[in-house]
């Protein structure tokens, strides 16, 4: 068993470099994950440019990358056994947020909220102890507050690591959007968290549904439609559709119940959003815009009695139906995986998901530290 344990640290913006740490120590109340699998995010790639997180700023933290993380048990204590209800060799997926499960927040369901919720996996500083809480390392340190998930140990790896943006695509549009049977659902990006929320509501008997993109996501509107959606819409390029009048169209003049908008650093998918909804709809906002303040036209809001929702991250009960949604295995999901990296190429699956490789057409993308 190695002392050492490898894992890719961001110590700049643009800048990672694969370290190595002493293999922490686990006694009776934590344990240690095997990583088999962390999917990048969309916002893995505005962190590592420096538009999001610690390294947007003067001084930034290095830390070990890595939120959507999963694998295999290698050790547990025994009153961690016992709490989570895992021993070694299980296989878990793995919560972003580590909840103090102790505040009024965290005892009446809101644990998101929770005002102690310091550290987080992929999130964490270098500084605090043991440094390996990202799922960018082959091995990732377990805290007693960490909330871990079952997931089926016969699923491809690459598959069973869906199970974060999965969770999104099932929060924002089903707990958030409240999107359900016969509603018209109108999603602003065809991300991998874009195409989750197509998934997430078909499985809910929405529809029509409605995904725009850009010229460069042919691929991913394919996928779109193939997962359910009815219609697409290309945003820009010489095929460009005015995304409004086209819902307009689509609708009958009805427009869409639920809009979900999720494109990173854009302004004027917020406006469409909001001109999208129908009086009285409901438009979730989960797109990051790299602390810019955004123009909001808040007339729009009241003269058509929208509601607007802020979408931070997925939740425990999101977490448990995805999870269900891929262990069911109804849904092609492996043709939304795309790319597979090992540790020593973090930097290469980053820029590959965030479009910066010439000739690659990314849709989910992993990193598998043991390869």
């Amino acid at each position: 068993m190695a002392d050492t344990v490898r894992a890719a640290v961001q110590v700049a913006p643009n800048k990672i470099e694969v370290r190595e740490f002493p293999r922490p120590r686990i006694g009776p109340d934590d344990g240690l994950l095997r990583v088999e699998a962390n999917g990048v995010c969309g916002s893995d790639v505005e962190i590592y440019r420096g538009h999001l997180g610690s390294m947007d700023q003067d001084d930034p933290k290095p830390f070990v990358p890595g939120h959507e993380p999963m694998g295999i048990v290698e050790e547990v204590g025994e009153r961690a056994a016992e709490r989570w209800g895992v021993k070694p060799g299980d296989r878990v997926a793995v919560e972003i947020i580590i909840p103090c499960h102790s505040c009024r927040r965290c005892l009446t369901g809101r644990y998101q909220s929770c005002p102690n919720r310091r550290p987080g996996h992929g999130v964490a500083s270098l500084d605090v102890a043991p440094s390996l809480w990202g799922g960018f390392a082959e091995y990732m340190y377990l805290s007693p507050r960490t909330i871990l998930h079952p997931i089926d140990p016969a699923l491809p790896a690459e598959v069973a690591a869906m199970f974060n943006p999965l969770g999104a695509g099932v929060r924002w549009a089903c707990h958030l959007g409240g999107v359900g049977l016969g509603d018209t659902l109108l999603v602003l990006g065809a991300g991998q968290r874009g195409l989750a929320a197509v998934i997430a509501a078909r499985s809910a008997g929405a529809g029509p549904i409605i995904v725009t993109g850009l010229e460069a996501d042919a691929h991913k509107l394919a996928l779109a439609r193939e997962f359910g959606a009815d219609h697409t819409i290309v945003v820009d390029g010489e095929r460009a559709e005015d995304t409004v009048e086209r819902v307009r169209e689509i609708t009958g003049g009805e427009m869409a119940d639920v809009v979900l908008e999720l494109t990173p650093m854009a302004a004027e998918p917020v406006t469409d959003a909001l001109l999208s909804a129908r009086h009285g709809g409901r438009v979730v906002l989960a797109g990051l815009k790299g602390r810019r303040e955004i123009p909001l036209r808040t007339d729009l809001i009241i003269n058509r009695a929208l509601t607007v929702i802020g979408a931070f991250g997925v939740d425990n009960r999101a977490y448990r139906e995805a999870i269900g949604i891929i262990e069911s295995r109804r849904h092609p999901l492996e043709k939304m995986h795309t790319h597979s990296f090992g540790l020593d190429d973090t930097v290469l699956a980053i820029e590959t998901l965030g479009g910066g490789v010439p000739g690659e057409a990314a849709v989910h993308v992993t990193v598998h530290p043991h390869s």
